[in-house]
C-alpha cells in the first residue's frame, strides 16, 4: 500500500483542508464503541458459521481457517449430530461400583469449577486465557466408585469415531473438567458441545469434543490421534517434540 503524499495525511490551513468537526469526532467515537459492543456477536456468528461448514466438510480444509476467537475446527467424521438438553446423555461405566447416566441438566446441577487457561493445539495455534467451566472429572469418578485394579479412563464421543484416554492419576487432577461452558457461555456444538472434556495442561486433542462416554479401564488404550502417532501423554511443552510454554 502506498504512503500518503507528504503533509497530506491531515488537514491544515495551508492545504485548504477543513478541520474535523466535533460532531464527526463524536460520531466516529460512537461507531468505535458500537464496534466493541458488536464484536462478540460478530465473532460468535463467524464461529457458528465456520463450525457449520466444517461439520460438513469432508476435505478438512476448513480446519485451516482461523476465526475471530482464534480456534480452528477439526472433526474426524464428515458430520456430527447435534445434541440438545433433551437428548444428551453421558454414561460413566467400566470398573466402577455405581455406573451412572447423566443428562445435561444433571451435570449442570453438580458443583461447578471455572478455570481460565491458554488453549494450545499441537499444530501450533494458541488461544490465550480461555474460560472453561464444568464438573471436575474426579467428582464423577468418586461418585461412581472406582474399583481396585482400575488404572485408566477411556473417553468416547457421539460423533461415533473419536476417542481419548487418560491415566487414572491424570484424570483425578483438579484441572481436568467435564465442561459444559466455554468463554462464559454454554458450550456450542462447533466447540464440542453440549459437553466436552477439558484437560487444561495437555495439548487440545486430549480435550475430546462431543463427549458421551467415560469408561474406567485396567490399562491405557490410545485414542484416535495417538493411534496415528501423537503422544499418549500430551503435556504442553513436554511432548510431541514441541517446546510450547505450559498452559498452567
Amino acid at each position: 500500500m502506498n504512503s500518503p503524499p507528504p503533509d497530506r495525511d491531515r488537514s491544515s490551513p495551508d492545504d485548504g483542508g477543513a478541520p474535523v468537526g466535533r460532531r464527526l469526532v463524536l460520531a466516529m467515537l460512537g461507531l468505535g464503541a458500537a464496534g466493541v459492543v458488536a464484536a462478540p456477536v460478530l465473532q460468535r456468528t463467524l464461529e457458528d458459521g465456520l463450525g457449520a461448514v466444517a461439520d460438513k466438510d469432508p476435505t478438512g480444509l476448513t480446519g485451516l481457517l482461523p476465526n475471530g476467537g482464534g480456534f480452528r475446527y477439526y472433526s474426524v467424521t464428515t458430520s456430527v449430530p447435534e445434541k440438545t438438553a433433551a437428548d444428551y446423555r453421558l454414561t460413566v461405566d467400566g470398573l466402577v461400583d455405581r455406573p451412572a447416566t447423566y443428562t445435561l441438566d444433571s451435570l449442570k446441577a453438580l458443583p461447578q469449577t471455572r478455570m481460565v487457561r491458554d488453549v494450545q493445539c499441537v499444530t501450533g495455534w494458541r488461544v490465550p486465557e480461555t474460560p472453561f467451566e464444568g464438573v471436575r472429572l474426579s467428582a464423577l469418578l468418586d461418585a461412581a466408585g472406582v474399583r481396585p485394579g482400575a488404572k485408566a479412563i477411556r473417553f468416547t464421543c457421539f460423533d461415533g469415531a473419536y476417542s481419548e484416554s487418560l491415566t487414572l492419576e491424570q484424570a483425578r487432577r483438579p484441572n481436568v473438567l467435564v465442561a459444559t461452558r466455554m468463554r462464559d457461555e454454554p458450550l456450542a456444538h462447533a466447540h464440542g458441545g453440549p459437553v466436552r472434556l477439558y484437560v487444561a495442561p495437555m495439548y487440545f486433542y486430549k480435550s475430546a469434543k462431543w463427549l458421551s462416554g467415560i469408561t474406567v479401564t485396567d490399562s491405557v488404550r490410545p485414542g484416535y490421534w495417538e493411534e496415528l502417532g501423537y503422544d499418549v501423554d500430551a503435556w504442553v511443552g513436554r511432548s510431541n517434540g514441541r517446546d510450547d510454554a505450559p498452559t498452567v
